[in-house]
């Protein structure tokens, strides 16, 4: 079988090279690929890629994910996040092929206190959010076999993330003041891509499973939660680890403008996907705090 990855230097893009490994050839392409096109801001030479090489499988793991600077290029937004779907959805409805593709908490307008299940209205409060509910759009209304997994709080142990950052501060700072209005569920991008390769397998056996579903770890936390239980994580993994803070301050959203407006309420039921793939989620403490032990 071959797979077709797009976005393979990012967070989840890199899990997936691993992941995808023992379904079949991966050819891992990023925007900067030479022999095939794997730039999303170049639609047209995308399908082309597609129609070439024929892919069984097309993995999109690549996105405009800079949620601030979106606001100010909202059409680059579009077209990595809309555009670019599109076109490979069309490609992959003339090839035949699998689409796999992610999507985000932000199509949702974060009130309320439930977990958001795949069939509610969206409602979108930025630019980000309202481009990756037009990729999904794209995607259905193509008509190609595909799966949409809506994913949120996504970290990895290489690269940058939240806790890496809570870490250099906490280092530095005796008082951090942690957003705790926000509530979502922190997952491993590691975890992403497993549970990607496991439902490719089953959907590709049974076409009928395709569709949307929501991917995250289990439980829910706020950003405060997650930067608590991650120095407090850090001190049990490395006692002689040199931290300065002794106090993690609660605040509001509105503590921390921003140009892009977040949602509060990004918890993700993730039922349909437990039920169709026969699948449990770990709570998102069990990732974490193996991501820690990885980057101590």
């Amino acid at each position: 079988m071959k797979i077709l990855l797009l976005g393979k230097n990012g967070q989840v893009g890199w899990e997936l090279q691993r992941s995808l490994a023992p379904l079949g050839e991966v050819l891992a392409l990023d925007r900067h690929s030479t022999e095939h096109c794997g730039d999303l801001s170049q639609p047209e030479r995308l399908a082309k890629t597609v129609l070439a090489w024929q892919p069984q499988v097309i993995v999109n793991a690549a996105a405009h994910t800079a949620v601030d600077k979106a606001e100010s290029e909202p059409e680059l937004a579009r077209c990595l996040n809309a555009t670019a779907p599109a076109a490979l959805a069309q490609a992959a409805a003339q090839t035949g092929a699998l689409l796999v593709h992610y999507s985000t908490d932000y199509v949702f307008n974060g009130q309320g206190e439930s977990p958001w299940q795949e069939d509610d209205a969206t409602g979108p409060l930025s630019v980000y959010g309202q481009t990756k509910r037009e990729g999904e759009q794209a995607i259905v209304v193509s008509g190609c076999a595909h799966l949409i997994f809506r994913t949120s709080w996504v970290y990895a142990a290489r690269g940058g993330n939240f806790a890496k950052t809570m870490l250099r501060l906490a280092a530095e700072r005796e008082r951090l003041t942690v957003i705790d209005d926000q509530f979502g569920a922190p997952t491993g991008a590691d975890l992403i891509a497993d549970v990607t390769a496991h439902a490719i397998r089953a959907s590709l056996q049974q076409p009928a499973l395709g569709g949307l579903y929501h991917l995250v770890a289990g439980g829910e936390t706020t950003w405060h939660g997650y930067a608590s239980h991650v120095i407090a994580q850090a001190r049990l993994l490395q006692p002689g680890l040199a931290l300065k803070v002794s106090d993690i301050a609660p605040v509001p959203t509105s503590a921390f403008p921003t140009p892009a407006q977040r949602p509060l309420n990004s918890r993700l039921n993730t039922h349909k996907l437990q039920q169709a793939f026969g699948l449990t989620l770990p709570p998102w403490q069990q990732g974490v705090d193996r991501m820690l032990t990885e980057v101590l």
